[in-house]
């Protein structure tokens, strides 16, 4: 199976603090794969790499072969960043938003032409928040706003997703939905990445997981991701102390530790 996303060696410094030591992963197409680790693991880092908006000490990045500036530029990478990270009170509206995803395609002019207007509306119809297309953006839902971007991608005919947390302060009933549209899309042959602390529906999300600590510990299936000792190196506990009755790890104890983001 082709990678869409290549991870090689990469190497992030923040000053003295080393985000990222040689990180490597092949992310394949047509798959969710789903991004863990705990807090300060160096998730968003590595997503920032894959985004060409960090440019790594070491390493090299590729995104269906080519440079992720480059990709980036071209409109083959849609992201759904965390909710802290946008401003929710800018006085646009959902279908703005969207609309956004459809810049790339317009040329410097980006006049909205008729064929702009339809994938706008379909992408909208996709998330099923076409009843919602004129609200303000901050006027939506936790979950609500998270389809709202990954409308944004539909519409911008992204190849490869990332989403960063996109399950954090959502309910049971939209992360369902979500889960259901991005496997959807992953059928279609597009290529999800999700950084994700939810254990618990991992092996409903995903069809593969990444175990991050600075550097890839893990990559494959979800079931051997979930082993006990796995998790134990992902999120430095000894596995001991982390077992249910059952023997199996507990995925909330472990999904909730970690020190600064």
């Amino acid at each position: 199976m082709s990678a869409a996303i290549s991870v090689r060696g990469v190497v992030v410094r923040y000053g003295e603090v080393l985000a990222l030591d040689g990180a490597s992963v092949d992310v394949p197409t047509g798959r969710v794969t789903g991004l863990v680790g705990m807090n300060g693991s160096g998730k968003s880092t590595l997503f920032k790499a894959i985004m060409g908006m960090v440019r790594p000490e070491a390493g090299d990045v590729r995104i269906e072969g080519k440079d992720p500036r480059v990709a980036r530029r071209a409109g083959l990478v849609g992201y759904v960043p965390q909710s802290e990270d946008v401003d929710w009170t800018f006085p646009v509206s959902v279908r703005d938003v969207v609309m956004m995803g459809r810049y790339g395609l317009q040329g410097a002019t980006r006049r909205v032409r008729p064929v702009d207007r339809r994938a706008v509306q379909e992408a909208l119809e996709r998330v099923e928040l076409a009843d919602f297309s004129a609200r303000q953006i901050g006027q939506l839902s936790g979950g609500q706003r998270k389809r709202a971007f990954v409308a944004r991608g539909i519409a911008q005919q992204a190849r490869v997703l990332l989403l960063d947390e996109p399950f954090a302060g959502v309910d049971k009933r939209s992360e369902a939905t979500m889960v259901a549209l991005l496997r959807g899309l992953a059928a279609e042959g597009r290529t999800i990445l999700i950084s994700t602390h939810d254990l618990h529906a991992l092996p409903q999300l995903a069809d593969e997981a990444v175990l991050l600590q600075r550097r890839v510990l893990f990559h494959g299936p979800v079931a051997e991701a979930l082993a006990p000792d796995r998790l134990a190196e992902a999120f430095g506990l000894d596995p001991l102390g982390t077992l249910d009755r059952t023997g199996s790890a507990d995925p909330l104890r472990m999904s909730g530790t970690g020190g600064p983001a």
